[in-house]
């Protein structure tokens, strides 16, 4: 078979502990967004916009939904006779199996992947950020570098910076310093958690990382700055455009409101640059006589009766007659009873809230988002605080 010159490696297998409920039963990457949308679809639509045709999704906390949805990769154009998309559980080998220890330990045992599928660079990427990005053009710089590694690098707020792993750079975006989360930063280079190594190199750092007991098999923590200290050859590929980490039910809020108005902070109807979605064949959604719809957005599928302001509906949503929505997210297949009041608030998918219930307060805001965990039912009249999250398994 050819060689291929790139393949990308998605690293999918994350908790996501900090969106609570959301990820009680779901793995991170597969949370729905944006009305249409699971985070997953950001990078494989990358991939897919950028000319990589060979993509490996690591999977491995609550697979079963993403696994699903991933599926052939068809939506995405990744449905090939030789390379596309293939699902990679942690597997119980000859001499005995574990589970992902770390970022780098999880590549590390997809070897026969990266074998398998002969290229020349890979692209690492993870699973759980909301952003367009054309991987073809990252891939020229580390090319035309001659580079080890190359580091996706975005400038983040000098508050947040302790939050990622922090680089300083050359004006020919040689890298000269790493630090992942550091106390002090020297920079607002943030790494993106986006690397393409040389094949041979990554393989050859692999294998030295997983014998050195000491490692917790990290990129952040261990490969990138032992690379660094070992003088290899590594550059920052500097980005500019959206870029939001959703690990949080905050920033998860914040990247769906991006979305609303007029000229949207992230557009997803750019015809260039499509973002591809596994979406069930629904019918056109209605809104009734009663119903209202300001500044926000909605998918296939839906009946509105009541009113929706600044707010994102899933697929297949009903709210039901005097029912107001604001500043908030309903995730697909939930039913919002009659006179229901919802403010800063999170529904997940499948959910049932039943007639007058108060869901958050109006007077709340981004940092207090009312959370209902999917396929929950809330009951008549009930009262949901602002930052209260109702969850399943708590019950």
């Amino acid at each position: 078979m050819k060689k291929k010159k790139c393949i990308a490696m998605l690293l999918a297998g994350g908790q996501g502990t900090r969106l609570f409920a959301l990820t009680n039963s779901v793995a991170k990457p597969a949370v729905s967004f944006g009305a249409k949308y699971r985070i997953i679809d950001f990078p494989l639509s990358n991939c897919t916009n950028s000319g990589i045709d060979t993509v490996g999704v690591l999977t491995q906390y609550q697979p079963l939904i993403l696994n699903e949805y991933v599926g052939n990769g068809e939506p995405w154009d990744l449905d090939r006779s030789y390379g596309g998309v293939h699902t990679l559980p942690p597997y119980q080998a000859k001499h005995g199996g574990e589970w992902y220890k770390g970022t780098a330990n999880a590549i590390y045992q997809n070897l026969h992947f990266l074998n398998e599928y002969d290229s020349e660079h890979v692209l690492i990427l993870s699973g759980d950020h909301i952003y367009k990005m054309d991987y073809s053009k990252m891939l020229a710089e580390h090319i035309a570098h001659d580079a080890d590694c190359t580091i996706a690098v975005i400038d983040v707020p000098a508050d947040e910076a302790s939050r990622f792993g922090i680089m300083d750079y050359a004006k020919d975006k040689h890298i000269t310093s790493f630090e992942e989360k550091p106390k002090n930063p020297k920079s607002n280079h943030a790494s993106m958690g986006i690397y393409i190594f040389k094949k041979d190199v990554l393989v050859r750092e692999l294998i030295a990382d997983e014998a050195d007991k000491s490692s917790v098999n990290d990129f952040g923590k261990n490969v990138i700055p032992k690379m660094l200290a070992a003088k290899c050859k590594m550059y920052a590929y500097q980005f500019d455009g959206y870029w939001k980490d959703v690990g949080t039910v905050t920033s998860l809020w914040e990247a769906n409101m991006d979305l609303l108005g007029d000229k949207p902070v992230l557009d997803l109807d750019d015809s260039l640059f499509k973002i591809y979605s596994r979406n069930q064949p629904l019918p056109p959604s209605y809104i009734g006589e009663t119903g209202k719809f300001i500044n926000s957005i909605m998918t296939t599928g839906c009946e509105i009766y009541g009113t929706v302001i600044n707010s994102v509906i899933g697929e297949g949503v009903t709210v039901k007659e005097g029912a107001v929505i604001e500043n908030s997210i309903v995730m697909q297949g939930t039913v919002i009873g009659r006179n229901v009041k919802i403010s800063y608030g999170m529904i997940d998918e499948n959910v049932v809230i039943n007639d007058d219930a108060v869901i958050g307060d109006e007077q709340s805001s981004k940092d207090k988002i009312a959370l209902i965990g999917r396929e929950d039912v809330v009951e008549k009249s009930a009262v949901i605080r602002s930052g209260e999250i109702v969850e399943r398994s708590a019950k």
